[in-house]
């Protein structure tokens, strides 16, 4: 499955679905969704290379229109690309593909948003999200702090992505919500030096709305920051997070913000039978194109 060439708009050039609502003419869109099926490093239940595809096949079953927004797709146009060719078990390369292909996103004028696979893939989007606004702020939704140096003895890896980001941006622009795993070095770093918000999300984000509102911000949201009564559907699951109706909510305050890329990561549907987090997941990523993308 390769991805549609940004520069000569066509029908897809893969087989599969597109998600609900695309546009054929990426001329005349103003985001491009694209997959990362990548799960190279994933450290206990393999299969989110496998996200990007589901994710696009089940949003058939949405409707386009939104009560938590009282939005519509009808009324933005965006660009399904398909997923992005990365060479297999090769994760330094796959990130820099990546990175790469976003940056051409962003050279185009379009808003990237990413459907993952592994949270590492994220590496690459911020990347290049920091070289075109360098004042960018980073939201982070998750179960895991994702702050090591490295795992294993590997630096790139699912669990080192947050890291290499407040490397790059500096972690006072690192905003973490719904965090509730991690070693105890990682806690101590967060609640040092980047904004951390254990547990919750809806509440603390809410109250720093006023000190994003002046600044681009990146949204990355892995799908196991909810409970998995809700989300089973995950590499590494952690009990204790939150539920839709919460993260629904979330999307409203996201509006109200500059968000300049988006990506959803770490849906494994081999993991859900039942296809619930998958089912979830397309309905985050409609929520997400009508917060963030202007119609």
């Amino acid at each position: 499955m390769t991805s549609r060439n940004l520069q000569h708009p066509c029908e897809p050039a893969y087989s599969g679905n597109v998600f609900i609502g695309s546009t054929q003419d990426i001329r005349k869109a103003k985001a491009v969704l694209y997959g990362m099926p990548m799960d190279w490093t994933v450290s206990f239940r393999s299969g989110t290379r496998l996200g990007p595809a589901r994710i696009r096949e089940v949003s058939l079953g949405l409707e386009e229109y939104s009560p938590y927004l009282d939005r519509d797709l009808a009324d933005i146009e965006y660009y399904d690309a398909g997923d992005i060719a990365l060479p297999f078990g090769n994760a330094p390369k796959s990130v820099d593909v990546i990175y790469h292909y976003v940056r051409e996103v962003y050279a185009a004028g379009k808003f990237p948003l990413g459907l993952g696979g592994e949270h590492l893939a994220t590496w690459g989007c911020i990347r290049a999200a920091a070289e075109a606004y360098p004042d960018l702020r980073v939201i982070h939704l998750d179960a895991h702090t994702d702050l090591r140096d490295d795992y294993e003895g590997e630096s790139y890896s699912h669990a080192t992505v947050l890291k290499k980001v407040c490397d790059l941006i500096g972690p006072d622009r690192v905003y973490q919500f719904g965090i509730r795993s991690g070693t105890r070095a990682e806690f101590e770093f967060a609640r040092q030096h980047t904004h951390f918000f254990p547990f919750d999300v809806y509440e603390p984000m809410s109250t720093v709305l006023q000190e994003l509102a002046d600044h681009p911000v990146y949204v990355t949201w892995d799908i196991d920051v909810f409970d998995p009564a809700y989300a089973p559907g995950t590499g590494t699951a952690e009990h204790g997070g939150i539920a839709p109706r919460e993260a629904f909510q979330v999307f409203s305050l996201l509006s109200k913000l500059r968000v300049v890329g988006f990506d959803l990561m770490e849906v494994a549907p081999p993991m859900d039978s039942s296809e619930q987090t998958q089912i979830l997941a397309a309905k985050l990523v409609r929520e997400a194109l009508l917060a963030c993308v202007r119609p």
